[in-house]
């Protein structure tokens, strides 16, 4: 690795003001475009108290893309211990983000492979990454890391049912293709 590639390390306390604004980037490219109940500036009011107890917790992992000193981009993963309903240890994958300018050299995968090792040595039997059904390249990037669909939530935005109708629906369209195209290739 050259000093001109980012590189993924766990997150320190002084990363918290770059970890605030990479999640501002997050919040306003992906949420901020596809969920209008999201409130985009969260990262802004609340993300330097939130990382700060992240960073302070071992069921929390926060790690940082590290480029010459500067933060362009994180990742941050949860450890859910087993219950009564779920008795399995899991692992949530809550966030990732790097700067367009840093998406090259694989720096989503390595911070994914990071926390799926994290998550194998801590005793997760399995891992999970949530992903809006209108943002399809993140669910082919999550694909690519191993994961696999295995739940649907479906919304209904009460008072515009019309209008939430057919969000809702072209983003029904929209997976059953992709779907439909990932069993013709196989076939």
């Amino acid at each position: 690795m050259t000093d001109h590639e980012p590189t993924v390390r766990p997150a320190r306390p002084e990363d918290i003001p770059g970890l605030v604004a990479s999640s501002a980037g997050l919040f306003a490219e992906d949420a901020g475009t596809r969920d209008p109940s999201v409130d985009v500036d969260w990262p802004r009011r609340h993300g330097a108290e939130s990382f700060a107890a992240a960073l302070a917790d071992p069921a929390r992992l926060v790690l940082a893309v590290d480029h010459g000193g500067e933060v362009v981009g994180h990742l941050t993963g949860t450890l859910t211990e087993p219950s009564a309903v779920r008795p399995v240890k899991s692992a949530t994958l809550n966030a990732l983000y790097v700067r367009p300018a840093h998406r090259r050299g694989r720096v989503g995968g390595r911070l994914v492979a990071e926390f799926l090792s994290w998550a194998e040595a801590r005793g997760a039997t399995q891992a999970e990454v949530a992903a809006y059904a209108a943002n399809p390249d993140a669910i082919r990037f999550y694909e690519r890391q191993g994961f696999g669909a295995h739940a649907v939530t479906l919304r209904s935005v009460l008072g515009r049912k019309e209008e939430a109708g057919e969000e809702a629906n072209d983003e029904t369209e929209q997976t059953r293709r992709r779907s439909s195209r990932r069993t013709d290739r196989c076939r």
